[in-house]
């Protein structure tokens, strides 16, 4: 029974995953030919541009004591570098700049990248039960984020052909 309480947050992590993939799935994918990339991008690049919320994870009484470092710092840090990068690519987007499209592809691999390490050391690390109120960002947060660095890199390769 032990080794199922210790796999909660996994299995939410997934099955969360999967709800926001299916409602992408029904409710935007299909549609991606109607917009323009910046009107989708927009509302993504804002919803990134709150990871700076990854530093609870440094915050006391947001976890609780034993939350491993070695997850915690890498994990609070690239989500902070992330939300930068979404905050830049944002401006970027909303001025038309010519920098925009090749902007949107670092943040979105440096934020991919990032939530893919954070998993492993999560995992490697044993963090999740030290997550405390925290818990929230990795089983409902981070399913959100990942499926939208999905939807943009469908954009980023199918959709973005122009400048705009």
């Amino acid at each position: 029974m032990n080794i199922f309480l210790d796999r909660i947050l996994s299995l939410n992590l997934v099955a969360t995953t999967v709800i926001y993939y299916v409602a992408a799935r029904i409710y935007l994918l299909p549609n991606l030919n109607r917009f323009r990339p910046r009107a989708v991008l927009i509302p993504i690049l804002l919803l990134h541009s709150l990871r700076h919320l990854g530093l609870m994870f440094l915050t006391r009484g947001a976890t609780y004591p034993g939350l491993p470092s070695q997850f915690a710092y890498p994990a609070a840090l690239g989500d902070v570098v992330t939300a930068a990068l979404a905050l830049i690519a944002l401006f970027l987007v909303t001025g038309d700049s010519r920098a925009a499209r090749p902007f949107v592809w670092l943040f979105n691999i440096f934020g991919t990248v990032d939530l893919a390490v954070a998993i492993t050391l999560a995992t490697v690390h044993n963090a999740s039960p030290f997550m405390g109120p925290a818990y929230w960002i990795p089983a409902f947060w981070v399913p959100s984020l990942l499926v939208t660095h999905y939807v943009t890199f469908i954009i980023l390769i199918k959709h973005w052909k122009d400048p705009s």
